[in-house]
């Protein structure tokens, strides 16, 4: 089973037991399709970027809740209850893809081959001084040129 995100963003006056309530039925609803929630994060209180209209109002800010589970593919469509959720300005569902964490990614071959490019890239400071240098070299030769095409005019 994949490993998904669940985000459910909440109108700011939401109380804590409505909250509750509401992550309660989305997990009862994981555990019917066999699914296991591996990890629940209260965000708190986010300002928003846009007002979020709703029939009472528009809403700058929210409660924001993250449900880490796993379930089978097919659980996005089954989550579109949601949508008629009154307590709810906005959810989704967002899939993991082949992540690496902490020492599972320095662990690697191609981890350390990263590092060790990006360490020659920041170090590399000379190199550049040198083509500072031959861009110089270039603009006194064009003004060279250029002041001997006034002359002959």
């Amino acid at each position: 089973m994949p490993l998904y995100d669940c985000m459910l963003l909440l109108k700011p006056a939401v109380k804590k037991e409505s909250l509750i309530e509401l992550v309660s039925r989305v997990g009862k609803h994981v555990y019917r399709r066999n699914g296991v929630i591996t990890d629940l994060k209260s965000l708190g209180t986010v300002q928003l970027g846009y007002g979020i209209k709703k029939l009472d109002g528009r809403y700058y800010q929210g409660q924001l809740m993250q449900m880490t589970m796993m379930t089978p593919p097919s659980f996005n469509s089954e989550l579109h209850y949601l949508n008629k959720e009154d307590r709810l300005l906005r959810w989704l569902l967002v899939k993991h893809r082949d992540i690496k964490f902490g020492g599972e990614f320095f662990n690697e071959d191609d981890g350390r081959s990263d590092l060790k490019m990006m360490r020659s890239s920041i170090y590399d400071v000379g190199s550049e001084e040198e083509d500072d240098d031959d861009d110089d070299d270039d603009v006194e030769e064009y003004d060279a040129a250029f002041q001997q095409q006034n002359n002959d005019v």
